[in-house]
């Protein structure tokens, strides 16, 4: 393993990569500290102490923005903008034929797809931006510490000029860093938008594990890590973990060449979604306690009966019924994301004209039939897994009370496990080519 690791150092071309890609991550990390202009940063400081375990709505965002969107940096989005984009771009290929049509063009037409994800990038970055301080002005930034006099003054200034420069500091921030992910993509190691999701995610871990240390107590800390080991285990095992479905192709000849008569096999991920299905339901319970804050009652009225069932149910991470309904989303937001990604009338299409079939099928519908067939069971323990990883946090807030400080669940785990994968998967690919002996064995 360390003469592998040495290997990487020796390889000039490998080692100018990785070097590339860390210089731009501490580009990345740097960002996030510095406070966009008119904050006040000593009040901003006072109010994130007296909420280190709650940050409310904003908890999702916070979280792929390590803890930036809180400080009120010029990189207080993150990447989540350019991540929502993405989303809504490939959600958009089952509304828009011309999306689709795009998509099926191959390189230029996934460019033009990749133009527009910029664009809607840009787009939500004002939106959130906008949102973002407008929240900060009236105070509400910060839910457990409203009262606090500190917490209604971070921004110095509320001139529309003022308000004006931070939004575009902010929108500017995240064109940044979805210039940075791209620079790693191309010049770097591994996917530049993941590693900057990773890097955002791994920089809380150290002070989230710190925190649990100093309010639960040392044996509770090691507990912790010992069960966070035991998940991340269990991560890697499912996310490697797939169906393979074998397929033959018939030979073919074409002048005097003879093409196909090879076996491959399609492989179907036990996790097909991704993270994308706890994005999507942490996103849609967070709905109802924005719509709840927003219909608090005037002076003297009192509080409509459907508002208190939210809060008593919907807001709180360690209500049953909470976690009953988050769960409940997963699942069904995993079955609807895999039934927009992958397509088995079009695998089945695109095998028949290259004469390709599963043995024991015959080719076009029925492969397509049997296709739905296995994927409909295969993503079945995928989203009851996913289900399950994403209600660590939450257990572990009704057991031990480190919600926020939890570091090994949700949706935190599965990116950092999974973008870890993949990037450990590109060295050891670089290497082979270099050395026929890579970094795993």
């Amino acid at each position: 393993m360390f003469r592998a690791i040495g290997r990487i150092f020796r390889t000039p071309d490998l080692r100018r990569k990785i070097g590339f890609t860390l210089g731009i991550v501490a580009l990345f990390r740097l960002g996030s500290f510095i406070p966009a202009p008119f904050v006040d940063f000593e009040n901003l400081q006072i109010c994130l102490q007296g909420n280190a375990d709650a940050t409310g709505l904003y908890q999702l965002v916070n979280l792929f923005s390590g803890g930036a969107l809180l400080q009120l940096s010029i990189f207080a989005l993150g990447i989540m903008p350019y991540i929502t984009a993405s989303i809504i771009t490939q959600l958009l290929r089952v509304v828009i034929p011309h999306f689709d049509t795009l998509y099926k063009e191959g390189q230029a037409g996934q460019a033009k797809l990749t133009q527009y994800t910029r664009y809607l990038t840009i787009a939500l970055a004002v939106l959130q931006s906008t949102t973002l301080i407008t929240v900060a002005r009236a105070g509400a930034l910060f839910p457990t510490t409203s009262g606090v006099a500190e917490c209604s003054q971070l921004i110095t200034d509320s001139n529309w000029y003022a308000i004006l420069l931070m939004v575009i500091t902010m929108t500017a921030g995240t064109g940044l860093i979805m210039w940075l992910g791209e620079l790693i993509t191309e010049r770097g190691i591994g996917n530049g938008m993941s590693l900057l999701i990773f890097t955002s995610i791994a920089a809380t871990f150290p002070s989230a594990l710190w925190a649990i240390a100093q309010a639960q107590g040392f044996e509770i800390f090691l507990l912790v890590l010992a069960l966070g080991l035991l998940v991340m285990a269990a991560v890697v095992f499912v996310e490697q973990s797939q169906r393979r479905i074998p397929v033959q192709y018939a030979k073919r000849m074409v002048g005097r060449r003879t093409y196909g008569g090879n076996n491959t096999y399609i492989p179907i991920k036990v996790n097909m979604a991704g993270v994308v299905p706890v994005i999507f339901a942490s996103s849609l319970l967070y709905l109802p306690a924005l719509v709840a804050q927003f219909n608090q009652p005037q002076a003297g009225q009192t509080t409509p009966e459907w508002v208190v069932w939210i809060q008593n149910n919907l807001v709180s991470g360690d209500n049953p019924i909470y976690m009953i309904v988050y769960f409940l989303l997963i699942v069904g937001f995993t079955y609807f994301y895999v039934a927009i990604t992958f397509n088995p009338e079009e695998v089945a299409d695109n095998m028949k004209k290259y004469g390709g079939f599963i043995p024991g099928i015959r080719a076009g519908r029925p492969t397509a039939e049997y296709l739905d067939y296995v994927l409909t069971r295969v993503t079945l323990p995928g989203s009851l897994y996913l289900g399950l990883v994403a209600l660590i946090p939450l257990i572990a807030l009704a057991t031990v009370n480190a919600n926020q400080n939890f570091p090994f669940g949700g949706a935190s785990i599965l990116i950092i496990v999974g973008v870890g994968l993949e990037t450990v998967k590109q060295i050891d690919a670089q290497l082979q080519q270099r050395h026929y002996e890579g970094l795993l064995k």
